[in-house]
């Protein structure tokens, strides 16, 4: 028996490229930096955080595919509803 049977292994911070349209600055953010919110209508789904290199609180449209990969990479995940 090995010594390290049982011991999983450690899981690697996944990290997603954005960039920042105000600065222009291109970086990697945690899934802790980044938020999305799912509505009703591409309208209404999207993502966001803060530049880390001007402080700009950005907003960008996210798509399908973008979605799979946030929520799959553990980013919090925000659901909005409609009222009507």
């Amino acid at each position: 028996m090995s010594a390290l049977s049982g011991i999983s292994a450690p899981k690697v911070p996944i990290l997603f490229k954005a960039a920042c349209p105000d600065c222009r600055g291109r970086f990697e953010l945690a899934a802790g930096a980044l938020r999305l919110a799912i509505g009703a209508s591409r309208r209404t789904t999207f993502y966001s955080f803060t530049c880390p290199e001007c402080g700009t609180a950005v907003r960008k449209p996210a798509g399908e595919r973008i979605v799979e990969l946030l929520t799959g990479g553990g980013v919090r995940t925000l659901r909005l509803h409609s009222t009507v």
